[in-house]
C-alpha cells in the first residue's frame, strides 16, 4: 500500500521548499470492521518532528546542542594554537575540550544503544568514571610530563 501525503504540506503557496514546512503526513490505514466485508480506510497522522509543547518551556536540548558545537569549534581553534604556541594554557584547554567532547559523544552512543533503567544507570556511571579518569590523566600528564602539545610534536618529529 503506497503512502499518501498532502500536497499542501509540501508546496506552500506554489513554492516547493527543500524541506517540509509542515511535518504532518497522512497515510491510509485499512481496518476491517466486524459487520462489513470490505476494509474501512482511516487516515492516520504522522508527526515527523518533536511535539513542541508550549507549556514545557525547556530549552535544555537546544542549549546542549549549542554547547556541543561550541566545544567542537573550540577544538578546531585549539589545534593550530597548540602547534604554533604550545604551553600550559593550551594543554589544559585541550584536556578539558577533548574530555568534554568525548564524554558527550559516548553519551550519545549510550543513549542510542543502551536500553533498560538499570543498564542506563550503570552505563552513565561508567561514562562519568571514564571521563573523570581521562581528564585527571590528561591533567597529570600536562603537570608531570611535557604536555599534550609537545607530546604530539615529539610523535611527529620521529
Amino acid at each position: 500500500m503506497a503512502a499518501v501525503f498532502r500536497l499542501s504540506s509540501v508546496c506552500h503557496r506554489g513554492v516547493k521548499p527543500l524541506f517540509y514546512r509542515s511535518t504532518l503526513l497522512g497515510r491510509p490505514l485499512a481496518l476491517p470492521l466486524k459487520d462489513q466485508e470490505s476494509p474501512y480506510l482511516l487516515s492516520a497522522r504522522i508527526h515527523a518532528s518533536q511535539n513542541l509543547d508550549a507549556a514545557s518551556g525547556s530549552t535544555a536540548a537546544s542549549l546542549h546542542w549549542t554547547g556541543e558545537r561550541v566545544v567542537s569549534l573550540w577544538l578546531l581553534a585549539l589545534l593550530p594554537a597548540g602547534y604554533f604556541h604550545p604551553g600550559a594554557v593550551v594543554d589544559y584547554s585541550l584536556a578539558a575540550a577533548l574530555t568534554l567532547h568525548g564524554h558527550w559523544g559516548i553519551g550519545q552512543v549510550l543513549t542510542d544503544y543502551v536500553h533498560g533503567d538499570t543498564k542506563i544507570k550503570v552505563a552513565n556511571a561508567g561514562l562519568f568514571l571514564l571521563s573523570t579518569v581521562t581528564f585527571a590523566g590528561l591533567c597529570y600528564f600536562n603537570y608531570n610530563d611535557v604536555g599534550i602539545c609537545k607530546a604530539v610534536a615529539l610523535l611527529w618529529s620521529k
